[in-house]
């Protein structure tokens, strides 16, 4: 990473970059891995979405000291802002507008062809807005 960027101190990611290995390279690398392990329910009782979990048994390795650290309040507040993301819209580029691979070659093709797709999709954004 460039200087003036600093040193990343979390590594925030989905279940697709989870693996053991990714874990414990960020521990390595002192940068507290949140990565999902799976999904989780989506219907917690009010009891698990507002407390905190028991405290961990230690002696605990890195999976597991982030696994618990996801059912934290805090955890679960970090991992939450990977909504406000640009990764929603991609994927929404990639559902609603079927939108999966380029169909042009050339550095300065795709780049016109992905003007338009996001073209495409701002004016749907503000057609949806406006009403």
């Amino acid at each position: 990473m460039p200087e003036e960027l600093g040193q990343a101190t979390q590594l925030l990611a989905d279940a697709g970059y989870f693996s053991e290995a990714n874990v414990n390279r960020c521990v390595d690398a002192q940068i507290e891995p949140l990565l999902a392990a799976g999904r989780d329910s989506h219907h917690l009782s009010w009891q698990e979405r507002f407390g905190e979990p028991p405290p961990l048994a230690v002696p605990a390795d890195a999976l597991e000291r982030m696994r618990h650290r996801l059912k934290t309040r805090a955890g679960r507040a970090l991992y939450g802002k990977r909504k406000q993301t640009v990764e929603p819209v991609f994927g929404i580029i990639k559902a609603v507008m079927r939108f999966r691979q380029f169909l042009l070659r050339g550095l300065e093709a795709v780049r016109g062809e992905w003007s338009l797709v996001t073209m495409a999709w701002n004016i749907r954004r503000m057609a949806v807005l406006v009403g």
